[in-house]
């Protein structure tokens, strides 16, 4: 027996996946890349708001790729724990984007002067 033959030890309920299904998510990554960097760099979409939420939009589908092509979730891996503490980490960043969105448009409106008061507070310049 040489030492080639213990190289290659498959885990017990590990995920298996093929070259295939690496390539294909390899392909979309790619896809999922090119497309908004062709619409931001050649400013394909004239209105910046729906090119913003169509690059997050990709983004999306690309963390999704991600997830089913090279992390292997999917329902069924580990009786669906992994798509619970996937659904209880969405929610966890949802929460803190939301609050500190919350909190720093709250800062910008409550803190920060108009420029009314700013030319109010202004010595007037007399010659």
């Amino acid at each position: 027996m040489s030492s080639h033959d213990n190289t290659h030890q498959e885990v017990e309920g590990a995920p298996h996946a093929s070259f295939r299904e690496y390539m294909i998510g390899f392909g979309l990554s790619v896809i999922l890349t090119l497309i908004p960097f062709w619409l931001v760099m050649g400013e394909v979409i004239d209105h910046r708001g729906l090119t913003i939420f169509i690059v997050v939009i990709f983004g999306i589908a690309q963390m999704l790729v991600h997830m089913v092509y090279f992390l292997h979730l999917n329902a069924t891996s580990e009786d669906g724990w992994n798509i619970i503490s996937l659904a209880f980490t969405v929610m966890l960043v949802a929460i803190a984007v939301a609050g500190s969105v919350w909190v720093m448009y709250n800062l910008d409106n409550n803190m920060m002067p108009s420029m009314q008061d700013v030319m109010n507070t202004l010595p007037l310049n007399s010659n």
